[in-house]
């Protein structure tokens, strides 16, 4: 669906606390890596197409946001994931990001933290769960978050003041908007997944239980548990299929359940020494120098940065 399907959450209506926006970092990653002409190189002759092009989105988010608590998230856990330990085939479908990739996003991570903004990333958990977790943690102290990513994964965060905000499309919804985007509720999300499966990750789901399908279970149950406990009642629910479903649902009740722990976001991954608040901190000027010649940015995207880092800029660094 390409409509905006609700208004902006405004940040007056929140609490008190302020506003955090929480940037799913490898979405902007691979989006420039797939969309970049492969022309740019680092003093090393490495491709900086991805950096080049993650720069730019970053440099856009902030001129546009203005952010004042701002936290950018990384999958670091590429198979090391709690969750492989629970399913090992998770993911498995993803071939490995190439070295010229990888060397990409440990740029990427230097230039947020020469920008003087929080990044998070951890071993065994996903970029997900730590933006997860820090919507939990700063909910609780009156903060609203706006999720910049397109997942709708991450759909499932959304509380009353909370927003998502796909940057490319220039598309932002709140919890009220997921029903017309997904077909059920925000906080159904992760059993809907655990009904449909999720192809992109890997997971298997209840084998012939599609998408209406499963917004119509969930429709009339309110959630996974309550669907499953009470089963027998799907054959006579007006519902094409509805006894093969419920037949469906007896055989793989254990691996909905088992796939539910998969798409549900983890709100309790261990954020290090970071502020809860993710206060936009000062630039390293220093760092943020030797990135750009290290990467060869051009003069307007140093001009830009150091702007943005509120660093002077002297014409001497413009190469």
């Amino acid at each position: 669906m390409d409509a905006v399907v609700s208004a902006p959450v405004a940040p007056s209506a929140t609490a008190a606390g302020g506003t955090l926006y929480l940037v799913d970092a490898s979405m902007y990653v691979f989006r420039a890596w797939h969309s970049m002409p492969n022309e740019f190189h680092d003093t090393d002759g490495w491709p900086t197409n991805a950096v080049h092009g993650f720069a730019r989105f970053l440099l856009e988010l902030l001129d546009r946001a203005r952010p004042q608590h701002i936290a950018i998230a990384f999958d670091e856990a590429l198979d090391s994931c709690f969750r492989n330990a629970i399913y090992p085939a998770y993911k498995a479908n993803r071939e490995s990001a190439p070295e010229e990739l990888r060397r990409q996003f440990v740029h990427c991570r230097t230039l947020c933290a020469a920008l003087g903004l929080a990044v998070l990333a951890h071993g065994e958990y996903e970029a997900d769960d730590l933006i997860g977790s820090a919507v939990a943690a700063s909910r609780a102290h009156g903060f609203r978050s706006v999720i910049v990513s397109a997942d709708k994964d991450l759909s499932q965060l959304l509380g009353d003041h909370d927003e998502q905000w796909d940057f490319a499309k220039g598309q932002r919804w709140g919890a009220a908007g997921v029903p017309e985007r997904h077909g059920v509720l925000a906080h159904q999300i992760a059993d809907y997944l655990a009904l449909t499966g999720d192809a992109v990750d890997n997971i298997p789901g209840v084998p012939g239980i599609g998408s209406k399908t499963a917004a119509a279970l969930l429709g009339h149950f309110g959630s996974l548990d309550a669907l499953l406990e009470r089963v027998e009642e799907v054959p006579f629910l007006r519902l094409r299929g509805a006894a093969s479903t419920a037949a469906k649902l007896r055989l793989h009740r254990e691996q909905a359940l088992l796939c539910r722990q998969l798409t549900t976001i983890a709100l309790d991954a261990p954020l290090g020494e970071t502020s809860l608040h993710f206060t936009r901190g000062n630039a390293d000027a220093a760092i943020l120098g030797s990135l750009c010649d290290s990467l060869r940015f051009g003069p307007m995207t140093r001009r830009r940065l150091y702007q943005s880092a509120g660093l002077d800029f002297a014409p001497s660094q413009a190469s």
